[in-house]
């Protein structure tokens, strides 16, 4: 059981810099967000999370004149993935690990802070980085989930902590990484853990007393328990085996949508657990709700309908990516749409009244499924990319996804949907050493055959073939109008403007604005470093602003972003907020280099080196990167000082030295010999670097 901290509200109220600080949030109502475009009242702006600003003086003409108006360093180098809210004047983000900042949308003057003083070592539950995705506003409130599971209010105005619930069982891996949303007086919350075998639900909680109202599992439990629904008892007919010894998973950790007039409430579904379908329903089975957009009635959740994206999912094919509303002319009749672009590679086009397939069409190269069914809604899968017990398959979107967590934004303007794309391939394999109790990544697939191969010609083949770009999509004919290529896969959320402008920032560390016709790049600011976060645009005094959240990190940078090296490099995340005529400056980042000390022998044979390998993979690589080269975001293990210093090695490995920072303890999953066999695996890392191994060939 994780030991839970008290809170303790630090309210530092700052007058603004030759202004009066703005007035207090008043009680407005996010429903009324499309009369009000100079706010950012939720997540996507609106409930439909088109993340589309109408604001208009920051046009294709004048671009080219914004210019800083000011920053604010959050005091940490890791990932940012926050969405700032911005209400009655004040700017309300999220840092890593959880703490929120209120500051003066004008100025950037800090009006109160709050940490909620999460448990550290809760970063060992943690797929993708210590991230959190943004705050949720509601009539004077502000709501934040933390990664210890936990559901906080705070006053708007004051930041001083209102009510504090538990969301989930905290003896198990659950965590929290997404925004809140707030519907009817509800606080909707879900949360993450799949890789490391929970069972997933979405939960809603009375906004003023924290008290919650319902709760909506997204996979079925042990029948021999009994199920809380119907619609769980149907759900459990799809499934094989004894899957809830292995918690199933379908968690809630992103998306959400809602509309007024219809009152549906829509969210996306997670990934299975573990990965490996023959594993957790070896008789296969569609496995609902994983992989899966779901309807509920937001006072009750009662269930309304699904669409289920990639039925008896085994890829880590999340559906939890960014949902949004919209009414597109299809065949010349006005449909109520619901639109997607998953992990899996296609992007859906969806009745969101009744949940029925309008189209659905690759927004990128797969060689998983041939099409979509227009009929069934099925895809048509091509049997070898279903791994399971058979050979790896080399698959195309890996478990990264064709689009991650990054927010796609629709242009009414336009008709497009803008997508941070990606392409990275991957190798699926059974796990044949796979056991139940095994911690870290427990998802039943070969974590070495993701790992870069060290041949020279398969390396390079393979890094070819890793690609990101900006795609603007028509959701009417399934086809791309344009694209821009990156550098790098792990590139920012997007923003459309009225202005005719898209905003997105990126692994080069630079926050550009393409016109969202053609895709032409017509501005680009250097952030020092990289931006995985969406912008957002909001009006005070008459004035347009664009703002951004710089921090680099998340789940790719972790693993690849040391081998994938962009032009970033990890540095102090910050809110970057822009104006026509901006002039603030953006002070240098101190220099990080470390100092290289010098490497312990190497003392172990070929064999204890490959077992520390395989070990490494299973247990280090997640965060600490592959072939152990970092990021930057945390320790090089290759120049740790601790390399050649066995004890203190085992002092941190075994003992839980560095608990308090996040780092996992394993001393019940490995012993002195396999930490040993890691240890010697690194060294022998370090003294032939993999980014040093093809040189001279």
């Amino acid at each position: 059981m994780h030991k839970r901290f008290g809170v303790i509200a630090l309210a530092l109220l700052v007058s603004a810099c030759s202004k009066e600080a703005p007035p207090p949030a008043t009680h407005l109502d996010i429903v009324d967000a499309e009369q009000h475009p100079e706010q950012w009242f939720s997540h996507g702006r609106t409930y439909s999370e088109q993340r589309f600003s109408p604001l208009k003086q920051i046009t294709r003409d004048n671009v080219d004149e914004l210019g800083l108006a000011w920053s604010f360093d959050l005091g940490t180098s890791r990932g940012i993935e926050t969405t700032p809210l911005v209400v009655n004047g004040v700017m309300y983000a999220t840092a890593t690990w959880n703490v929120v900042y209120a500051l003066d949308a004008r100025t950037g003057q800090p009006l109160w802070r709050f940490d909620p003083e999460v448990d550290r070592s809760k970063a060992a539950d943690l797929c993708c980085d210590v991230v959190n995705r943004g705050v949720a506003y509601w009539q004077g409130k502000i709501y934040t989930g933390t990664i210890d599971g936990r559901l906080i209010a705070l006053d708007a105005k004051t930041g001083e902590k209102l009510w504090d619930v538990v969301t989930v069982d905290q003896s198990k891996p659950y965590t929290i990484t997404g925004a809140p949303r707030v519907v009817k007086g509800k606080v909707l919350i879900g949360n993450g853990g799949a890789e490391f075998g929970v069972r997933g639900y979405i939960s809603a909680y009375d906004a003023d007393s924290g008290k919650q109202v319902w709760r909506f599992y997204t996979v079925p439990g042990n029948p021999q328990e009994g199920h809380e629904s119907e619609i769980m008892a149907e759900a459990a007919k799809t499934w094989t085996g004894r899957w809830w010894q292995y918690g199933g998973g379908g968690t809630v950790w992103d998306s959400m949508a809602y509309d007024p007039k219809l009152d549906l409430l829509y969210f996306g579904v997670g990934n299975g657990s573990p990965w490996n379908q023959a594993i957790r329903s070896p008789e296969g089975g569609d496995n609902l709700f994983l992989s899966s957009i779901v309807a509920v009635k937001p006072d009750t959740g009662e269930y309304v309908w699904h669409y289920q994206t990639t039925p008896g999912e085994t890829w880590d094919y999340t559906a939890t990516q960014h949902l949004v509303l919209a009414e597109l002319t299809i065949e010349g009749a006005k449909r109520k749409v619901i639109m997607q672009a998953p992990k899996n590679g296609f992007f859906y086009v969806i009745d969101r009244e009744t949940g029925e397939l309008i189209s659905a069409n690759n927004y990128v190269p797969v060689n998983w499924a041939t099409h979509i069914d227009p009929v069934t809604g099925r895809p048509v899968e091509v049997p070898e990319a279903r791994w399971g017990k058979r050979a790896p398959y080399l698959q195309l979107p890996g478990p990264l996804g064709a689009h991650n967590w990054h927010p796609t934004a629709f242009s009414p303007q336009t008709g497009l949907v803008y997508i941070p794309v990606l392409e990275t391939p991957y190798v699926y394999g059974d796990d044949e050493n796979f056991q139940q109790s095994d911690v870290g990544w427990n998802v039943g697939a070969n974590p070495g055959l993701g790992s870069l191969p060290s041949d020279k010609a398969q390396y390079l083949a393979l890094r070819a073939a890793v690609k990101g770009r900006l795609l603007a999509w028509n959701p009417v004919t399934q086809k791309p109008a344009w694209k821009v290529e990156h550098n790098s896969p792990w590139n920012g959320g997007v923003l459309a403007t009225a202005g005719g402008l898209v905003f997105q920032g990126n692994a080069d560390a630079k926050l550009v604005a393409y016109d969202a016709a053609t895709g032409e790049r017509l501005w680009d600011h250097f952030a020092q470093t990289g931006i995985v976060a969406p912008p957002i645009s909001y009006e005070l005094d008459g004035e347009q602003y664009i703002a951004v959240a710089s921090g680099w990190g998340g789940a790719f940078t972790l693993i690849y972003g040391g081998l994938f090296p962009a032009e970033s490099a990890p540095g102090v995340g910050r809110l970057l907020v822009f104006k026509l005529g901006g002039k603030a400056p953006l002070s240098e980042l101190a220099s990080r280099a470390a100092t290289k000390p010098s490497l312990p022998p190497q003392e172990a044979t070929a064999e204890v080196i490959a077992e520390g390998q395989a070990l490494y993979n299973a247990s280090c690589l997640v965060c600490h990167g592959d072939h152990a080269v970092s990021s930057g975001l945390l320790p090089d293990l290759r120049w740790s000082p601790l390399l050649g210093l066995k004890d203190a090695w085992n002092s941190v490995v075994l003992g839980g030295a560095r608990a308090g920072q996040g780092m996992p303890v394993f001393a019940s999953d490995l012993d002195e010999a396999e930490s040993e066999a890691i240890r010697q695996y690194v060294i022998s890392e370090a003294r032939l670097p993999f980014e040093d191994r093809f040189e001279g060939e």
